[in-house]
């Protein structure tokens, strides 16, 4: 355990916590901790994470602006339903693109684990877009990811990044809770609304 990994597991959780808020902050706080992981990855030779640590620093910036740009219920961002068409199509990108990283990770690099560590990066991608498009089932989907992580890094003697994806499952299952909350009450708001604006 080094002090770059608990600095990076602080900010992970304040990163998780703030998104579980739907406060927009979250996406600056976790790029500074998605870059501070990159770079444990590197070292433990888990590179298709290391590359996923990459482009979630440039998906902050698309959420950032997702987020900004949407609409706000009491300051926060609105839940949103994931539609079964892009269900289907995210998820079959994520098995795509869990197929290819991991072949190229088989082949062409020393990876530790290129076909698990593909497919929890391949999926890990679909998770953040539906987060960024503020899908509710975005948080089901980080809770098995999560789960699968803490034996990853358990595996990768990263007792301390395992604890906090077991921290992560925590949290994304009261995010889930907490957005759940909010969608019904948006969805009870709306007939409200449309009988005022009548």
């Amino acid at each position: 355990m080094s002090t770059l990994e608990i600095v990076a597991v602080l900010i992970n959780i304040l990163g998780v916590w703030l998104t579980a808020q739907r406060i927009r902050w979250c996406w600056p706080v976790s790029v500074v901790a998605v870059l501070l992981y990159a770079w444990i990855f590197f070292g433990v030779k888990l590179y298709s994470d290391m590359l996923l640590q990459l482009v979630f620093a440039l998906l902050q910036g698309y959420g950032w602006w997702r987020w900004s740009s949407g609409q706000s219920v009491a300051g926060k961002v609105r839940v949103e339903r994931l539609p079964p068409r892009v269900a289907r199509v995210s998820l079959l990108a994520g098995l795509l693109g869990a197929v290819l990283l991991g072949s190229l990770m088989h082949h062409f690099t020393d990876a530790a684990v290129p076909w698990v560590d593909a497919l929890l990066t391949a999926f890990s991608l679909v998770a953040s877009f539906w987060a960024t498009r503020k899908y509710l089932a975005s948080w089901g989907l980080w809770i098995v990811l999560d789960i699968a992580y803490v034996g990853l890094f358990l595996y990768k003697d990263l007792q301390l990044t395992a604890a906090l994806y077991a921290g992560f499952v925590i949290l994304a299952a009261y995010g889930l809770h907490a957005w759940r909350k909010d969608l019904d009450a948006q969805d009870r708001a709306l007939p409200q609304a449309a009988g005022a604006t009548s």
